[in-house]
């Protein structure tokens, strides 16, 4: 099999889980008829006898829910960190390219519509996106939370097939593969000069 290439693929299982936890805003695809669906939801894996599940939430108004109970078919992709690599940070001559960290998995989705288990999975979700820090507890009584829970579906995804896309530079030579490892960690750096870009020129959609 000429593609994906085998270099670029992730073997150990175990790596796709760290990057998942560590960047866990989905993008959920879906398929149904002639109508393709795309969402971006933050997801929170758990363990148990085989590759997992990943448990996440919805607006009972998005016309994806009505994909997932017409195909519990799901494609899920997590984005790690990615930057584009200029030849010129390389010590021999090479092509312009793009390095990335990927998980791309397939499962199926099971909806929850029970507010106790949905209360009780919000609660977790942001305990875990909480992490060491801990700065907040989504309280079981919270008055707001009581509010939205007519007005959220939660669901839990098995997850059946997993692939990792980590291409970094790993048909270069020693040299030219750590010079595109510091490439992509200093472009993290920029990141905050980009939200404030962002943040200046955003303009709500009327309509």
């Amino acid at each position: 099999m000429k593609y994906p290439p085998q270099h670029h693929q992730e073997s150990e299982y175990g790596n796709i889980i760290r990057l998942i936890k560590n960047y866990p805003l989905a993008v959920i695809m879906t398929a149904r008829q002639d109508s393709l669906g795309c969402s971006h939801i933050p997801l929170v894996y758990k363990s148990n006898d085989d590759l997992g599940i990943l448990v996440g939430h919805m607006d009972i108004y998005n016309p994806q829910v009505a994909h997932f109970k017409a195909n519990p078919q799901v494609e899920v992709l997590f984005n790690g960190p990615e930057v584009y690599i200029s030849p010129s940070v390389y010590h021999s001559t090479q092509l312009p390219t793009w390095n990335y960290f990927k998980a791309h998995l397939q499962g199926n989705i099971c909806l929850i519509d029970s507010p106790e288990k949905i209360k009780n999975s919000l609660m977790d979700m942001t305990n875990f996106l909480e992490g060491d820090q801990g700065n907040y507890t989504l309280e079981k009584d919270n008055p707001r939370m009581e509010k939205a829970l007519p007005y959220i579906i939660g669901f839990e995804i098995e997850i059946l097939y997993w692939e990792g896309k980590y291409k970094i530079s790993q048909d270069k030579g020693k040299k030219d593969q750590a010079a595109a490892k510091e490439a992509l960690k200093s472009a993290q750096k920029n990141t905050a000069e980009m939200i404030d870009a962002l943040y200046a020129h955003h303009k709500v959609k009327r309509g």
